[in-house]
């Protein structure tokens, strides 16, 4: 009788201690709860009242300048903005209206219209760079004394668009200069040389009627134009 009731009382310490463990939790325990730390990125807007609601927190604003492009008498908005933390990656260049009550709004955005800034090797391909708004025209002018040369373009404002009208190249090369001068619109190709080997340095012209293009801001890409240029006239 003895022996039976020694194994049911350790039977039931047994039960008694895996309930314990169950249940015993301190009364004071904290429950953590694992937050989301990323921070939200900041998205471009298509309107706001000022310059900083259309860059994202990705991009920094490098060049900015002001110009009445639509001719309404209010002043608008170039930018170029490059990322923060890439210096090598294609820089975004947008086109803001000012409306009457001082906001502003979107108008053209386009990641081809603004070279990269440095090549493969780390080398700054166009020092100074400088953007601008004058008479309803927005001018790209780049510069470049060694192989890259200068480059000036400009985009006018056209039926609520903006079209290249202008382009205009210089580059400086191992015994000659070259120029190139094209007006897509009306398909006009000048081209001139100078040979700088020659002491009295001759100048050469020559003009091409080439087809005539409409190219648009928000989709050219100025480098590409200037090269199929050359292509179709030599």
């Amino acid at each position: 009788m003895k022996k039976i009731i020694s194994t049911l009382f350790f039977a039931s310490l047994i039960v008694y201690s895996c309930n314990k463990t169950k249940t015993d939790t301190p009364k004071n325990s904290v429950h953590f709860i694992e937050k989301d730390t990323a921070q939200v990125q900041k998205e471009p807007s298509t309107s706001g009242k000022q310059v900083s609601d259309f860059v994202s927190n990705q991009y920094e604003i490098q060049y900015e300048t002001e110009g009445d492009l639509n001719h309404d008498g209010f002043p608008d908005k170039a930018l170029v903005l490059r990322k923060k933390d890439d210096t090598l990656a294609q820089r975004t260049m947008i086109v803001l209206l000012k409306n009457p009550d001082k906001t502003y709004r979107l108008f053209k955005s386009s990641e081809t219209v603004f070279p990269d800034e440095y090549n493969e090797s780390g080398y700054k391909i166009h020092d100074p760079e400088d953007i601008s708004i004058e008479k309803g025209t927005l001018n790209i002018n780049l510069y470049d004394i060694g192989p890259y040369g200068n480059r000036f373009s400009k985009f006018k404002y056209m039926n609520d668009n903006l079209i290249l009208t202008y382009i205009e190249t210089y580059n400086m090369g191992a015994g000659s200069h070259s120029a190139l001068y094209y007006e897509p619109m009306k398909g006009k190709v000048t081209l001139e040389t100078v040979n700088t080997m020659e002491e009295a340095m001759p100048s050469e012209t020559k003009k091409v009627q080439v087809k005539k293009e409409r190219f648009l801001f928000e989709n050219v890409s100025p480098d590409d134009v200037v090269t199929n240029v050359y292509n179709a006239v030599e």
